[in-house]
């Protein structure tokens, strides 16, 4: 079933489930927020689709034979949620007692997804709101040359469209106030992001800093945002801008007196700092600074610097949870220093026995991580090990699936084939993340033939890897 197909009986499904159910406004009262949430998934990875909010999930819902899903929520405060088909998500909006069915192909995952029902048009606006921003991403790496006055026209004209585009829809569909956060959000905090990354980047592509020759007013929008909207706390355009903002503001511009990890130090200390100044909101304080400290104790692994970054971000934060979170992340980082055995973790080889991650290193020895769900890593890395290995036949390299099915990772490995390299399957994603540090696919582990630590945090992609293998 195409995609205009599938949408087109998903809204007569629709129409009719409304009619049966009976879902008119007016048969609502005021304290009755009940909602519905349905659909159907093509191509599916898995038999469920989760429905969150805030990063939580609220409800496991399974999908039937058919592929199609359906929950009736009894009590659903207005908002903004989100639902995952793994490894996907996007967002969905529910006002008071909307009815919602969504299409979805996880094999175009964004491209596919259409809303009908009541709350629809708000939906579907967010939709095609989200494709502009994503289409305008695959044109923007050119501009990054541009000199200011060029950028500063193009994003504008940008910008400009964006906001016609939702004016226009706004009087069209006339949504809330609590929506409208969203809404202009989505076009405004991609433009703010465009403006934040732009001198950063072109002085990386052309060696030219532009900071003197900025306009007066280029950073005049930051006093418009409110850093502390419990709102936008899960947002993605919001959580990108104000990350890319948090290292524009932070950087150190006088960086030729210091060690490339002092120099990360004092930066990520700047970080906490302006927002602890900025964010007046404490829970969405935690949510910024538990975000930094966990993206610099995966980059960063000067054991002192730690330490006292550790001492700045234990003052600032007050979520306790995340603070044991990343008291565990320190530890296990500490126990991956360069010449220490590596920790043991248990794997699984193809017959399904437990082998200790000990007997994986008979060599030097390279451990790289995929997943089935992140299918253009999974490639691209076994690719570059495959090349790797045979430049540098001193080398083994063994690669440990994450995913948690053991069925699900052995038809994965039937569908390619992956030459000399070895293959291992972790279940206990808990066990490898608190011994090894490991909370993205994308690490690399370089282990000497005595299976002590040669590197522990490292890329198969970094510019820089090959010289730990010479």
């Amino acid at each position: 079933m195409n995609c205009k197909i599938a949408s087109t009986y998903l809204c007569l499904t629709t129409a009719l489930f409304a009619l049966f159910t009976s879902c008119k406004k007016s048969e609502f009262a005021a304290d009755n927020y009940t909602a519905y949430f349905g659909g159907e998934v093509e191509n599916p990875q898995n038999r469920y689709v989760l429905f969150c909010q805030n990063n939580q999930v609220i409800d496991t819902i399974p999908l039937n034979k058919d592929n199609t899903f359906f929950k009736k929520f009894d009590s659903l405060a207005p908002g903004l949620y989100s639902f995952k088909h793994e490894p996907e998500y996007q967002y969905v909006y529910f006002d008071k007692n909307d009815s919602l069915r969504v299409h979805i192909d996880s094999k175009d995952f964004d491209q596919s997804i259409v809303f009908c029902g009541r709350g629809d048009q708000k939906n579907n606006f967010l939709m095609e709101m989200f494709l502009r921003n994503e289409k305008e991403k695959d044109h923007m790496f050119e501009t990054f040359d541009y000199d200011v006055k060029k950028y500063n026209a193009y994003i504008q004209k940008v910008n400009s469209d964006n906001q016609k585009f939702y004016t226009s829809k706004k009087e069209e569909i006339n949504w809330s106030d609590d929506f409208d956060v969203y809404a202009k959000g989505m076009y405004l905090y991609p433009h703010y992001t465009r403006k934040e990354i732009y001198p950063m980047i072109h002085k990386m592509r052309t060696g030219n800093d532009v900071s003197d020759q900025l306009p007066k007013d280029y950073y005049d929008f930051r006093k418009t945002i409110d850093f502390s909207n419990e709102k936008l706390t899960d947002f993605n355009p919001f959580v990108m801008y104000l990350n890319f903002m948090l290292n524009n503001v932070g950087s150190i511009h006088y960086h030729n007196h210091f060690t490339e990890a002092d120099l990360a130090l004092k930066t990520n200390i700047n970080k906490l700092k302006i927002a602890d100044t900025l964010i007046k909101n404490e829970k969405v304080k935690n949510i910024v600074v538990n975000s930094i400290a966990f993206q610099y104790l995966l980059e960063d692994q000067n054991m002192v610097n730690n330490q006292e970054f550790l001492k700045h971000y234990y003052k600032i934060s007050t979520d306790k949870s995340k603070k044991n979170e990343i008291l565990k992340l320190g530890k296990a980082i500490s126990l991956l220093t360069d010449g220490k055995p590596l920790p043991e973790v248990r794997v699984q080889n193809l017959e399904g026995k437990s082998i200790s991650s000990s007997d994986l290193i008979q060599k030097n020895t390279i451990l790289f991580f995929w997943s089935d769900k992140l299918s253009s890593h999974l490639l691209a890395a076994h690719k570059k090990a495959i090349e790797l290995q045979k430049k540098y036949p001193n080398y083994e390299f063994v690669a440990i699936n994450l995913d948690r099915d053991f069925d699900t990772w052995k038809k994965a490995l039937e569908k390619y084939d992956f030459g000399p390299i070895r293959q291992y399957h972790c279940s206990n994603f808990e066990d490898i993340k608190s011994k090894w540090a490991i909370t993205k696919v994308h690490r690399t582990l370089i282990i000497n033939k005595d299976k002590t630590i040669k590197n522990g945090f490292t890329n198969m992609f970094d510019i820089r890897f090959e010289e730990d293998l010479k």
